[in-house]
């Protein structure tokens, strides 16, 4: 088994925090599946610098505020 990518991330306590937004919904504002975003929140994938920081766009907030760095 593959090891987990040592970044974590907020994007599902922001969506929920965000009006309940659906992953689907997060999906088509960033561009990517709804599998992309499933991917993220369970850790099992690393977004690109661009879906990072479209995703943090979506929320309002700063990168590092939705991903960090767990060595």
């Amino acid at each position: 088994m593959a090891k987990a990518p040592p970044i974590t991330n907020r994007v599902r306590d922001l969506r929920e925090r965000h009006g309940q937004m659906s992953q689907a919904a997060l999906a088509d504002a960033i561009g990517v599946t709804r599998q992309t975003i499933i991917a993220i929140e369970q850790g099992r994938y690393s977004p690109s610098l661009e879906s990072a920081f479209r995703i943090s766009r979506v929320f309002g907030v700063g990168v590092e505020d939705v991903f960090g760095w767990e060595e």
